[in-house]
């Protein structure tokens, strides 16, 4: 681990941010360039004081979680999250790694949406960055390990994530799961993470062995659907996404018709953000 390299290199990316590169009000004249240490640490859902002592080369070595953590906060390239973990003494994260690394141009425009709900997704599922307004609606899911972390698994593995989608939509939405798996596994190949996930879920769920074999391959998340908010109730809502251009990643943005009832819906959970009703007896 170079501490020296490492510390000037956090040190100058952070410089080089200003607030609105990652959707902050710019606010008062700051004394400093750039991002202060405590919005990068946040960013990097890391403490300021751990975040501080790498940039005065007294931290000690990063995980590879926190190296990728702080790649996104400090919107690097492949190539400079390549050089970040060199320099922390880290083998880089291979090519094929989909969740590695959130491109920096869909984290760009993540940034400037703050009152529709909005999510980056790998193409195994996982759910890689949220804003506030995708927390509110669908609860906060970048805190998943292992298998779970892909949406795909946990659909056919914990039957309670299935609440967020009407009955009658469940079997739609199971078939369209699966088929985005395949057309990852495609992509990725038999070896891959992908291939993986498909053995780990033939064996764990008869539902999702039987659609395996239907070969269905597709890439759907352009969709008209409702979702189910535990207190506002069905929420009718479109669905838009914007590809990685080896469409490994997408950003997912749901809206609603303007007047319509989900619109006011979306509203009213844009003021109530994570904030639950009281439960009445």
């Amino acid at each position: 681990m170079d501490r020296p390299a490492l510390a000037a290199f956090l040190r100058t990316r952070r410089e080089a941010l200003q607030p609105e590169d990652i959707g902050l009000p710019t606010g008062a004249r700051r004394r400093t360039r750039g991002l202060r240490r405590e919005e990068v640490a946040s960013l990097a859902a890391m403490s300021t004081d751990y975040y501080t002592r790498l940039e005065q080369e007294r931290g000690p070595q990063p995980s590879e979680q926190m190296l990728a953590a702080l790649a996104r906060a400090l919107r690097l390239s492949t190539q400079e999250r390549d050089y970040l973990f060199r320099v922390a003494g880290r083998n880089a994260p291979s090519s094929i790694s989909v969740a590695a690394h959130v491109a920096p141009a869909l984290l760009r425009v993540l940034d400037r949406l703050d009152d529709t709900p909005a999510l980056i997704l790998s193409n195994l599922g996982e759910v890689l960055v949220q804003n506030r307004m995708s927390k509110a609606l669908l609860g906060d899911h970048t805190g998943h390990t292992g298998h779970a972390r892909s949406e795909i698994y946990r659909w056919f593995t914990d039957l309670d994530q299935r609440k967020v989608y009407p009955e009658d939509d469940r079997d739609r939405q199971s078939r369209a799961l699966v088929a985005n798996l395949r057309a990852a596994y495609g992509q990725m190949g038999p070896k891959s993470r992908a291939g993986e996930l498909v053995a780990v879920l033939c064996k764990a769920s008869a539902e999702f062995a039987e659609l395996w074999e239907r070969q269905e391959v597709a890439q759907r998340f352009v969709d008209h659907k409702t979702l189910i908010h535990p207190e506002l109730g069905p929420i009718e809502v479109d669905c838009q996404a914007l590809f990685t251009e080896d469409q490994s990643q997408a950003l997912l943005v749901l809206t609603a018709a303007p007047r319509s009832e989900g619109y006011e819906k979306l509203q009213l959970l844009n003021v109530l953000g994570n904030e639950r009703f009281p439960v009445s007896n």
